[in-house]
């Protein structure tokens, strides 16, 4: 069963997802944290967390990306999506930012997530979803010509591979897939709007804003820009402080 499903502005989920975070780690006393996919770019300074944090590991399949961290950190370098990846150390936290979308094998990712969750373990994952237009683009076009796409629109020199595999809204079909590998859902917000895309063509921007404006009074989770899911193991889920959900709540639903 899924606690809470919401829809807000996609500026909201940039602006919050760091404070809902870091409000979660302090608050519930999460300490033991893996951030998957951040490269040479963790999420949190060491200091920002000294107060909570046991272990926070950083996970990354690229060596020379995590090499670029600084040294403080636990570095791992990983395929997450490996039958291999070991899931021996378990964690309170694992959490990804624009991550999701360059997995290849979605079911594959999330499965290993869930072997190396703590049993009152948490998952939170953002990011982008189709249907939204500019990534049905990216999906479908040569990376030649995607590169190119990007660079125009957004002035990004370089961008990894897409593959939005399980990058979906808050559809019954979504929310099955996680619930059939062990999860509960709790949370799941839907973020509608991707403006910045189509700030050199004012007539697709303003085309963009209405819709906009139009799903947010109607919510459709297929026209989703992007996602944030909370997530935990079934059989614990009813252990998980109901807390969580406010704060999810507080910072990306009802902050202006």
């Amino acid at each position: 069963m899924v606690l809470f499903i919401g829809y807000s502005p996609e500026d909201r989920a940039w602006r919050s997802y760091h404070d809902f975070l870091k409000k979660i780690i302090l608050d519930f006393g999460l300490r033991t944290i893996c951030e998957i996919g951040c490269g040479a770019n963790p999420e949190f300074s060491y200091p920002e967390l000294e107060r909570a944090k046991d272990e926070y590991h950083l996970m990354d399949i690229s060596e020379t990306e995590l090499a670029k961290a600084p040294d403080e950190y636990i570095k791992i370098v990983a395929d997450v999506t490996s039958p291999d990846l070991p899931s021996e150390h378990k964690y309170d936290l694992i959490f990804t930012k624009m991550l999701a979308e360059h997995v290849a094998d979605g079911k594959a990712f999330h499965t290993n997530i869930l072997h190396l969750l703590s049993p009152n373990g948490v998952a939170v994952h953002f990011f982008p979803t189709l249907f939204n237009v500019p990534f049905i683009i990216n999906k479908i076009s040569p990376e030649r010509i995607s590169d190119k796409l990007l660079y125009y629109f957004s002035r990004y020199h370089h961008k990894f591979p897409a593959k939005y595999s399980w990058c979906y809204g808050a559809t019954k079909k979504q929310i099955g897939r996680f619930d059939n590998l062990g999860y509960r859902v709790i949370v799941y917000g839907g973020f509608f709007g991707h403006e910045g895309y189509w700030e050199k063509i004012p007539v697709f921007r303003d085309i963009h804003v209405a819709k906009t404006a139009f799903l947010l009074k109607h919510p459709n989770p297929h026209f989703t820009s992007y996602a944030i899911i909370v997530v935990v193991k079934k059989e614990s889920a009813e252990t998980i402080d109901s807390g969580i959900t406010d704060e999810y709540k507080k910072h990306f639903i009802n902050s202006l």
